[in-house]
């Protein structure tokens, strides 16, 4: 990617979103990770130039370490014009929390599972903070997340959302490496703000939940051990190649047996099961509401068949010739049609 034009591309989309909107600021959840800290340095510029608030706002809980709390502050102060912080947000969360969750003790058994729901809690609440005040200040919230992290879910419907998405369509690599030209290449930049940028980049990425040590990776690449970097690299290059084959026109023998073979990867798992966080809501088409045929044709009223369709594949019949299951085609050497 050129980063010098994706950059100045971004930046003058934002300018002219702004502009048009007739905006008066904009609201931008700031949790000490990369992804925050590139968008605040990217839409600053912008927000200057404009002469309207970029408005930061840190919302530490209990499952961020002290090196996050400190390393959002330090974006906050930075890269935007303003910033809030609201150090009573855990208690605010912990409060929510043990009222939703009335049998938080019988919860509790299942920690992975209470730590996600909790999570969720955080998510949602950080945006009603964040909604709050862009209304207040006749704004909109930025949303800071990435393509990867889109792909796999790892963020919470209601929650981890914003009205722009600057970097939403961006592979997190390209999040890493596009930090890395605004480092080497902006010579607006001060020392601190090289040293803030830089810290962001080398830190391990975490899903603010604790529901691992590793953050994200941590459920997906659970024995990888180098920086969080590095990991997605790896996630980054398994998605690009399951996504190349499974929208290849042909499903030939090989691309078949390739995608059986991904699919048990916890990387892929964890894509194809969160498909309904990118088609959500689910919705009944008009046309099927309205259709008098027949209400058991599932192939037209299944809501979701499309999806069904494409990523996850008719139970194979064996090949009457080898006695091997495929899909269309003998997935064996055989490779002879299914009946």
């Amino acid at each position: 990617m050129n980063y010098e034009l994706a950059i100045k591309n971004i930046r003058s989309e934002l300018k002219d979103y702004i502009v048009k909107g007739n905006l008066k600021s904009l609201v931008l959840g700031v949790s000490g990770g990369i992804d925050s800290a590139l968008c605040a340095a990217l839409a600053k510029p912008v927000c200057v130039e404009l002469n309207i608030p970029l408005i930061g706002v840190s919302l530490p809980t209990p499952s961020n370490k002290q090196d996050e709390i400190d390393r959002a502050l330090l974006t906050c102060e930075l890269f935007c014009t303003e910033y809030r912080t609201y150090n009573n947000f855990p208690e605010f969360c912990n409060q929510i929390s043990h009222y939703i969750n009335d049998d938080i003790e019988e919860t509790k058994k299942s920690k992975k599972e209470f730590k996600i729901r909790n999570g969720n809690i955080k998510a949602r609440m950080r945006m009603m903070f964040l909604y709050n005040l862009a209304s207040k200040y006749k704004g909109m919230v930025l949303s800071t997340d990435n393509w990867t992290e889109y792909l796999l879910g790892f963020w919470t419907l209601h929650g981890d959302v914003g009205d722009y998405g600057m970097i939403q369509e961006l592979w997190k690599t390209e999040v890493y490496e596009m930090a890395e030209y605004l480092i080497d290449h902006d010579y607006d930049f001060n020392s601190d703000q090289y040293t803030a940028l830089k810290d962001s980049i080398d830190a391990m990425a975490t899903d603010g939940l604790g529901v691992t040590n590793r953050g994200d990776l941590g459920q997906i690449m659970p024995e990888f051990e180098g920086t969080s970097r590095d990991g997605y690299k790896e996630v980054d290059q398994k998605l690009k190649a399951f996504l190349l084959l499974k929208n290849k026109a042909l499903m030939t023998p090989q691309i078949i047996r390739a995608i059986d073979k991904m699919i048990k990867d916890p990387v892929i798992e964890r894509h194809l099961r969160s498909h309904y966080k990118r088609h959500n809501p689910t919705n009944i088409k008009r046309a099927v509401i309205e259709d008098d045929g027949d209400p058991y044709d599932m192939s037209v009223h299944s809501a979701g068949s499309d999806f069904y369709n494409s990523y996850f594949y008719k139970e194979p019949e064996v090949c009457v010739d080898c006695n091997q299951k495929g899909s269309e085609y003998c997935a064996s050497s055989c490779e002879k049609e299914i009946i």
